[in-house]
C-alpha cells in the first residue's frame, strides 16, 4: 500500500475506534459477551462494508493483503480496545490459525475450516498449554493421538485454551510420534471439531477474579477418546513444532503492537489525569515531579518498543522468522514489560478509580499480565538472547 493511503487508513480506523468501538466496548463489559453478540456481529458488518476486513490476509482469500509492518501499525490502532481487532476478524487465536491453514492447510481443510473462519462465520481456538507439564518447555506434554485405521483418537487435558467457548474448532498439538529420537519431530497439529464426542469443555479458567464469556475466555479442556479422520492433520505427521514456529514471529509482532496500543490508551489516560485532577484548587496532580517521572520515562519506553517492533517486523518480511529469532525474542519480553509498567503507572495515578472496574484499566491489569508468561515465558526468551549472543563470541552454552 502507497505511504499516503495507509497513512490515510490509520487516520480513518482511529476515527472509526473513538466513535463505533469504544462505546460498544462499554457495553460488551457491562453487559456480557453473549448479550453484545448482537451489537458485534452489525459492528463486523461495518467493517466489512467499509474494506477493513481481515487486513493481515492476502487479497486472494479476501483480506486487506497488508505486509507484517503495515499490519503491526495497524494492530497497534486497534489494540487500544480489547474488542478491536476482534471487530476486524484479526484477533488471536483465529489470526494465528487463519495463517498456519492458508500455508499449510489441504483443500479440504481450508474449504472445511479456514473459508468460514476468514468470513467470521465461526470462531477457532489453539490448544497446546497443559495444567501437569511445564509450559515454558512445550516439546513435553501428555496429550496423544493414536493412529487407528484412518482416524487419530486423542486423549489428554490442556487449559489456557483460549476463547474455547463458542469455538467451532480447535487445532490440538499432541503427540503422534512418541518413538521418534528427535524430540521435536514427535508432535502433530490436528484439527479437533469442538462437537466432537469426547470433546469436554471442563470450565472456564477465572482470572484474578474474572470468567470472562466466550471470546474474552481461557477454558480447560480434556479430549476423550475424542476421534477425528487422519485428513484432519495439518502438514505432516512430527511437523508439529515446525508448524507452531512459523506462527509464533509473526504472532510475536502482532502481540507487541496490540500491548503497544494498550500502552498508548493507558498512557493517554495517565495524562489526562496527571493534568486535570487537584489535589487542592489550582493544584494538579502532574505539577508532581514523581509523577512526572513517571510519564516522561514511560514515554520513552513506548517510543523505543514501537521503534524495536518495526525494525524486528522488517527484518522477518526481509529474511525470515528463523534469521530473526534473537530480535523477535527481545521485543516480546521488553515489550511484555513495557506494557505491565504503563498500566501499573496508569493505575497508580488514577488512585482507587484505577482499581476499579468503571474504566478499562483493571481489566488491562488482569488479562495483559499474562504478557509475561504466553508465547514463552521472559526468563526463557532473555535466556535465550543471551545464548544466542554469546556463541557470536565463541561460548556455546
Amino acid at each position: 500500500m502507497k505511504k499516503n493511503q495507509f497513512k490515510s487508513l490509520k487516520q480513518d480506523i482511529k476515527s472509526f475506534l473513538k466513535k463505533d468501538i469504544y462505546g460498544l466496548e462499554k457495553k460488551v463489559f457491562n453487559n456480557g459477551w453473549h448479550a453484545s453478540l448482537n451489537d458485534l456481529e452489525k459492528t463486523r458488518d461495518k467493517v466489512k462494508s467499509l474494506g477493513y476486513w481481515i487486513p493481515q490476509i492476502p487479497k486472494k482469500y479476501g483480506g486487506m493483503g497488508l505486509n507484517l509492518i503495515e499490519f503491526g501499525q495497524l494492530s497497534a490502532i486497534l489494540g487500544a480496545s480489547p474488542i478491536g481487532l476482534y471487530l476486524f476478524n484479526c484477533q488471536a487465536p483465529d489470526a494465528g490459525n487463519m495463517e498456519v491453514l492458508i500455508e499449510f492447510g489441504t483443500t479440504y481443510q481450508k474449504d472445511t475450516f479456514l473459508k468460514p473462519l476468514l468470513a467470521g462465520k465461526i470462531r477457532s481456538c489453539f490448544s497446546m498449554t497443559e495444567p501437569t507439564f511445564a509450559g515454558s518447555n512445550p516439546v513435553y506434554m501428555g496429550t496423544t493421538a493414536v493412529k487407528k485405521d484412518n482416524s487419530y483418537i486423542l486423549n489428554g487435558n490442556k487449559w489456557f485454551t483460549s476463547s474455547a467457548e463458542g469455538a467451532s474448532f480447535a487445532i490440538v498439538m499432541a503427540i503422534t510420534n512418541p518413538d521418534v529420537e528427535n524430540k521435536y519431530l514427535r508432535a502433530s497439529q490436528i484439527i479437533v471439531p469442538c462437537n466432537s464426542k469426547g470433546f469436554q469443555l471442563v470450565r472456564k479458567i477465572p482470572v484474578m477474579g474474572d470468567k470472562g464469556e466466550g471470546y474474552f475466555s481461557h477454558s480447560e479442556i480434556k479430549y476423550n477418546n475424542v476421534k477425528v479422520l487422519t485428513k484432519n492433520l495439518i502438514g505432516e505427521e512430527g511437523s508439529g513444532f515446525r508448524i507452531a514456529q512459523s506462527r509464533l514471529g509473526h504472532g510475536r509482532v502482532h502481540h507487541c503492537m496490540r500491548w503497544i496500543g494498550i500502552c498508548e490508551r493507558s498512557f493517554n489516560m495517565m495524562c489526562e489525569r496527571a493534568a486535570k485532577r487537584e489535589l487542592t484548587p489550582g493544584k494538579f496532580l502532574g505539577e508532581k515531579q514523581l509523577i512526572q517521572k513517571m510519564i516522561a520515562e514511560r514515554r520513552a519506553e513506548i517510543n523505543a518498543a514501537k521503534l524495536m517492533v518495526l525494525d524486528t517486523a522488517n527484518k522477518i518480511d526481509k529474511f525470515g522468522s528463523k534469521d530473526s529469532k534473537i530480535e523477535i525474542s527481545i521485543i516480546k519480553f521488553y515489550c511484555a514489560n513495557v506494557l505491565k509498567r504503563v498500566v501499573d503507572d496508569a493505575v497508580q495515578i488514577h488512585g482507587g478509580l484505577g482499581m476499579s472496574d468503571d474504566i478499562i484499566l483493571s481489566h488491562f491489569y488482569r488479562h495483559e499480565r499474562a504478557a509475561r508468561i504466553y508465547d514463552g515465558a521472559d526468563e526463557v526468551h532473555i535466556s535465550s538472547v543471551a545464548k544466542g549472543i554469546l556463541s557470536n563470541y565463541g561460548l556455546k552454552i
